[in-house]
């Protein structure tokens, strides 16, 4: 088979980046999504938030994935569901398997959109026994809003996510007994609206610099240990204590799904744990683009559609030979304050937005873009900034056309 864009990904970022694609000319655009249905983690997301930006309503995650798959049936973008992607050439070439049998892609440009996914307990390395009860969020999620599947009686959750925050407040509507949400940073890591909103609104507390240090139980979990931390998050002595419950939720950060990116030798910034790319979202290899949490973890979903138009807009463009990657960029590095910075390296040729988290809260700060002689090319104030919170600056390029190295930073 032979297509000219492939998207990776059926969720919100790949069904924004195949709309745009067509629309953009590309005549044969595809999507692989390997779940049963498409629209992604918005299925499982039944509050509202969705769309305040983009459509200037709140829509629930399903209503919101149901505008994308009306406008994606109305341009007639093929899909393939139930289908995963096994392999990802440097040439484009993508080896496909369902229940059907084994596929194979040759594509013009392909745009990664596989998303993310929960980090476990395993992976933070959680002392104690492996009883059944522990979960993470957006598992319970599944179970709760998807299966009709209650998760327990009485849950502690680990980790103040933004998924964790919102399955506090889910936990509590369903019955169970939420006693509070630990956090081991000393401030909360979700959205100030979902702190408001999920915790405040109902009661439920939040103990910050304080984290689960042993879980309990055989069969099915019966307790945890949980403990304050000094500034290197290491357990402080005497400050344990035991809270009886027979839930845990984890919510202790999100990875992008790169294994696919890596095997084809996609080159991955670690900061961010997604690919490094341009101004056009392309990445270190040509004709293979990145878009939505696969390439940095969002917290709005109408970031996360605007920016896999632009990608599915470049991608067509590539498709169609009227875009080439340069031999010549500008590097982007973040200074002071800046926990990463994206994209990391651009044309000059483009206006673009430059994507950026800090490293802890603050007040009354600016953020600058300097040239490499210190030379301040943008600053813009902000009251408040906080690391759940991505800020976007539109960067003109003709305010960057002679720079030669850039930095980004906080003063």
């Amino acid at each position: 088979m032979k297509r000219e864009v492939v998207v990776i990904g059926g969720g919100p970022a790949g069904l924004a980046a195949a709309i745009s694609a067509k629309r953009a000319g590309a005549r044969d655009v595809l999507i692989v999504e390997r779940d049963k249905r498409l629209g992604g983690i918005l299925n499982q997301c039944i509050h509202d938030g969705f769309g305040l930006h983009r459509f200037k309503e709140a829509l629930s995650g399903p209503e919101y994935a149901k505008r994308f798959i009306e406008r994606l049936d109305a341009e007639g973008v093929e899909y393939m569901l139930d289908t995963m992607v096994t392999k990802l050439g440097r040439d484009k070439t993508l080896e496909l398997s369902s229940a059907k049998g084994l596929k194979r892609i040759e594509a013009k440009a392909v745009v990664l959109a596989m998303g993310c996914r929960e980090r476990t307990q395993g992976a933070i390395m959680l002392p104690g026994t492996r009883p059944s009860g522990i979960y993470t969020a957006g598992q319970a999620q599944n179970l709760i809003n998807l299966q009709n599947i209650m998760v327990g009686k009485r849950a502690v959750v680990l980790g103040s996510g933004d998924i964790g925050l919102i399955m506090a407040r889910r936990l509590l509507l369903e019955g169970c007994e939420v006693v509070g949400v630990y956090e081991i940073l000393p401030y909360p890591s979700g959205l100030p609206r979902n702190i408001q909103q999920c915790l405040l609104d109902y009661g439920i507390p939040l103990h910050l610099s304080t984290t689960v240090v042993e879980v309990h139980g055989e069969r099915r979990l019966t307790g945890v240990s949980v403990a304050k931390v000094d500034p290197n998050r290491r357990p402080l002595p005497n400050t344990t204590s035991f809270i009886p419950c027979d839930t845990l939720l984890l919510s202790v950060g999100l990875i992008p799904e790169n294994e696919l990116s890596r095997e084809a030798g996609v080159e991955i910034e670690p900061m961010t744990g997604g690919p490094l790319v341009d101004d056009t979202l392309m990445t270190s290899l040509e004709g293979i683009f990145a878009c939505g949490n696969v390439l940095q973890v969002h917290d709005l979903v109408d970031h996360v559609s605007e920016e896999s138009e632009l990608a599915g807009l470049f991608g067509a463009r590539f498709s169609e030979g009227e875009l080439r990657p340069l031999g010549e960029y500008t590097s982007i590095r973040p200074g002071p304050g800046i926990r990463y910075c994206l994209p990391q390296r651009v044309s000059r040729e483009r206006d673009f937005f430059l994507s950026l988290r800090v490293k802890e809260p603050m007040r009354d700060k600016k953020i600058v873009l300097l040239d490499e002689n210190r030379k301040r090319l943008i600053q813009k104030s902000f009251p408040r900034l906080h690391p759940a919170v991505m800020v976007r600056l539109k960067v003109m390029v003709e305010k960057i056309a002679k720079a030669k190295g850039l930095e980004v930073r906080v003063e």
